[in-house]
């Protein structure tokens, strides 16, 4: 009899173990470790409405060193290069720099590269259907905002290479504001040329690492109170600093919920009144909250409404 209970229990908890094992949660790991461990030469598009930037992206993995190369090919060009965790900037009409990271910041949200369990509070993996791009077999995963403050971020996977083929950013009415589309990808067992002669190029040192304390952070922000953000939100930095743009003094706060990053800019209010409003771009959101006595400007990628209840809510400290 206590074998037969024995048995039923295991019967019925089988399910259980099964659920805890997300699909989508398991492509999206397989994803990151081949970005970090496969060679490959990928060429892909960002568009946002009618504008439209094109990329190469190198990666490769050579013994136990990681070597990466992102370049933007229109206008005056912007290179990107990564050698294990220092990464070197190479921008028009300004000098090199490096810093000390293991991430390129570039058009793909770098979390899904590293530990996607820390969005599993705000967002779920969810399976799609299949289907074919860049002429390859397709798994579509979706990451999906559990409220509707923020957008959803939707996923192809090479279902061979395990490689990402496509990403957009999708509203809650399913439409797709931002694509990333790759138009070439090819998987090598050899490191390309390019990427091997990074090893024998000299880089500038890493920039001083400017570390931010929890007590800067607090005596930072009690310049104002940011009355409500969404879920999951919480200060990552915060200081005042002129803007290139009008060489105005203004306090700056940045935002995660370690797949988003909000920036909010607070300043007087600048000589002619302005009406409130948004401007977006593929996905980014610029809305510009004119108060009154001074003006805030929340920039991010998220909805216009959700950047307008930022914006409205920020006050002066009681």
């Amino acid at each position: 009899m206590k074998v037969i209970t024995f048995i039923l229990s295991l019967a019925l908890m089988a399910p259980a173990f099964a659920n805890d094992e997300n699909p989508a949660k398991q492509l999206l790991l397989k994803m990151a470790d081949a970005v970090h461990n496969r060679n490959f030469d990928a060429s892909f598009v960002v568009v946002k409405g009618k504008s439209m930037e094109p990329y190469r992206w190198l990666h490769a993995k050579q013994g136990d060193t990681e070597l990466e190369h992102l370049s933007l090919l229109n206008g005056a060009g912007l290179e990107m290069v990564r050698i294990d965790s220092q990464v070197t900037y190479f921008e028009p009409q300004s000098e090199p720099y490096s810093i000390d990271t293991d991430s390129i910041a570039g058009p793909i949200p770098e979390v899904l590269f590293k530990d996607i369990e820390r969005l599993s509070q705000h967002y779920d993996f969810v399976l799609g259907g299949k289907g074919r791009i860049a002429g390859r077999a397709a798994q579509l995963v979706r990451i999906e905002s559990k409220d509707e403050h923020k957008f959803n971020y939707w996923l192809w996977l090479d279902a061979e290479s395990s490689l990402l083929l496509k990403s957009a950013y999708v509203n809650q009415a399913g439409e797709m504001l931002e694509q990333l589309q790759l138009t070439h990808i090819s998987v090598t067992e050899e490191p390309a040329a390019l990427l091997l002669e990074m090893l024998s190029r000299e880089f500038p040192t890493p920039l001083p690492a400017t570390a931010t304390s929890q007590s800067d952070i607090n005596t930072s922000s009690s310049n104002w109170q940011i009355g409500w953000l969404p879920d999951g939100f919480s200060l990552l930095k915060s200081d005042r600093h002129k803007l290139d743009l009008n060489n105005e003094l203004t306090d700056y706060y940045l935002y995660s919920d370690g797949f988003v990053e909000v920036s909010v800019f607070v300043q007087r209010p600048l000589p002619g009144r302005r009406p409130s409003g948004a401007l977006s771009s593929g996905a980014t959101t610029v809305y510009v909250h004119n108060s009154g006595s001074f003006d805030v400007s929340v920039v991010g990628n998220i909805p216009a409404t959700t950047a307008k209840a930022i914006a409205e809510s920020v006050a002066r400290p009681l």
